[in-house]
């Protein structure tokens, strides 16, 4: 049997195991990729993408395609629930609410302040095709589609693999350092022991991927989901919502779009076949010519896993948790999961880390994980209550609800009312919808990072207000600086591998330090000056807002862009307090 080498073995072409692909040829280590489908996937999946992944993306070269492919800044900054897009009765055809989503409207000032990238809205059947152009175009990477892992075994140095070639039938082995199992767990989590823990079960989504001109039949391009409740329908999910989906517009002329319904698991109503008589009954258009390209159905569930590492073999993506759909937590967490695993798994390829630092992926991800899966089982759930805001009754007569809704849409005191208790509710769903604190506000509290003592910011309930700090485990606040003559974002002087030491006006013995630091333990450090004297000018003042530390200060900034360690003030021997922070988080 043929055997092959190589550092690192990825399981799994998604969105998590491709992103892992280019993330570690971006820092200089080789992989192959294996996955068992021939393709990437047919189906529209996930579409959001928050800014801290279009972060991630920018770094590496990917922004900007998804921003020229995927929808406009104007076509998705909102959400909207609608009784119907046609028809000719009383309540048809109106638009019952509109809210502010995903950095759009009255938060665009806030997003646009906290990060260099807006959001991004790119659907995963045609993000992934990207990413695997983007993966295979690196001389370092293997990207093999139908080719499956059958087993794997480990030993003190690495793992063995058996991998079959789903073009010839042939089996061969791959010999890696390290397993990256993107794979859902399929080989992966009963190999390793590993189960996951949470709520599923609950919600049977049935998802429909058509095409169909709806144009005639939207007048308003802002939002990009349009949910659907009427009295006949019922509430939101059971009613539906649908999605734009391209490929070359993601406003109202959209050739492609995806409605996603709800159905209890047992429903015994649920028939694929009556998916499209629905359709059109939902939207109040009998007569509607459309085109279904599939129908899929998932089951909702919030799960994590109870371990993310079995020896040299650590899980990522939905291997490693599973969300509910709102928010658009879950391929964001498996991207950045990948993001936060490369610099680790590249430091110990290279012989610069231990294995505590690949201890520390665990420690930090997790908890992260466990706070999105929370998180978007609330906001999921939370639609519920925007029914019962709008004065829907479940299990009513369509009369009574209809009354509802004649109430709710009248021109009366009543009607004020009704429609004030609705704002009221709806608003509460901005736990979805401008999730900024979950976004770029996630943390680490334990890991690789050195500590300081200081006690976190605060933490919105709602989730819709982020703090930005330069305390250890944070993400590193963007702030606009001149560099080069050049406007620069903090991230732009960080990422690819780089740790980056940042100080103030009177931090020139840093340089000094950092210089040895990196001698020390083979890796790039680059330090930069902010302020009067040095490389970066701090123009607008934010900067020197945001530090948190003196002059004479220095902050110690993570290849994944978050703060690993920082003082306030310069200490007696810059040189060892750096060196012993790196150190430390090295694993060493």
């Amino acid at each position: 049997m043929q055997t092959i080498e190589t550092p690192v073995l990825i399981c799994g072409g998604g969105g998590a195991g491709l992103s892992a692909s280019i993330f570690l040829s971006a820092l200089g280590v080789e992989s192959i990729l294996v996955e068992r489908h021939t393709t990437t996937s047919h189906l529209p999946k996930a579409h959001y993408l928050n800014q801290r992944t279009m972060e991630i993306f920018r770094e590496h070269g990917i922004a900007d395609s998804i921003y020229t492919r995927g929808s406009k800044a104007e076509n998705m900054g909102a959400v909207a629930w609608y009784t119907s897009l046609a028809g000719d009765g009383p309540l048809d055809r109106k638009m019952i609410y509109k809210m502010d989503a995903f950095g759009g409207g009255n938060t665009s000032q806030t997003y646009a302040r906290d990060s260099a990238c807006r959001s991004g809205n790119y659907p995963q059947l045609r993000l992934e095709p990207l990413l695997r152009e983007h993966a295979e175009r690196s001389p370092l990477a293997q990207v093999r589609f139908n080719n499956e892992l059958l087993s794997f075994e480990q030993d003190a140095s690495g793992v063995t693999s058996t991998i079959r070639d789903g073009v010839s039938g042939e089996t061969y082995q791959v010999r890696s350092k390290y397993l990256v199992a993107a794979d859902r767990g399929r080989t992966s989590g009963p190999t390793l022991g590993i189960k996951l823990e949470g709520p599923t079960g609950l919600v049977d989504m049935v998802s429909t991927h058509f095409s169909a001109d709806l144009s005639p039949y939207i007048d308003d391009d802002s939002p990009l989901i349009r949910w659907f409740i009427n009295p006949e329908g019922g509430g939101s999910w059971g009613s539906g919502a649908i999605v734009p989906m391209g490929p070359n517009s993601y406003d109202r002329h959209s050739k492609e779009w995806v409605v996603h319904f709800a159905f209890r698991p047992d429903d015994p109503d649920f028939d694929e076949a009556a998916v499209v008589p629905r359709m059109r009954e939902l939207f109040k258009l009998p007569n509607l010519k459309l085109e279904v390209h599939k129908v899929s159905h998932w089951i909702v569930e919030a799960v994590l896993a109870d371990k993310y590492r079995g020896g040299r073999a650590v899980v990522i993506g939905d291997a490693a948790h599973r969300h509910p759909p709102t928010t658009g937590l879950g391929l964001n967490s498996g991207i950045q999961d990948a993001h936060s695993l490369a610099w680790k798994l590249a430091a110990l390829v290279r012989g610069q880390a231990t294995e505590k630092l690949l201890d520390s992926y665990e420690a930090e991800r997790r908890p992260v994980a466990a706070r999105n899966t929370r998180w978007a089982l609330f906001t999921f759930m939370n639609h519920f209550v925007i029914d019962a805001g709008l004065g829907m009754i479940p299990g009513a007569p369509p009369a009574a609800n209809a009354a509802a809704f004649a109430t709710l849409l009248s021109n009366s005191d009543e009607g004020e009312t009704a429609r004030a208790r609705a704002h009221e509710v709806i608003q509460t769903q901005r736990t979805e919808f401008t999730a900024h604190d979950l976004e770029i506000g996630f943390h680490y509290t334990s890991g690789a990072i050195v500590g300081d003592g200081t006690p976190p910011p605060p933490r919105a309930p709602m989730g819709d207000v982020y703090h930005p700090t330069t305390r250890p485990g944070h993400r590193l606040p963007h702030v606009w600086l001149e560099f080069g003559g050049k406007k620069v974002s903090t991230h732009d002087l960080c990422g690819r591998g780089r740790f980056v030491l940042f100080t103030g006006s009177k931090g020139q013995a840093w340089k000094q330090a950092a210089t040895a630091a990196a001698e020390r333990f083979g890796v790039e450090l680059q330090s930069h000056i902010v302020g009067n004297g040095g490389d970066c000018v701090d123009s607008t003042g934010v900067w020197e807002k945001l530090r948190e530390i003196g002059d004479d200060g220095a902050i110690l900034v993570r290849p994944d862009v978050h703060v690993g360690w920082r003082v306030q003030v310069m200490p007696g021997n810059p040189g060892q307090a750096l060196e012993s922070a790196l150190g430390k988080i090295l694993g060493q």
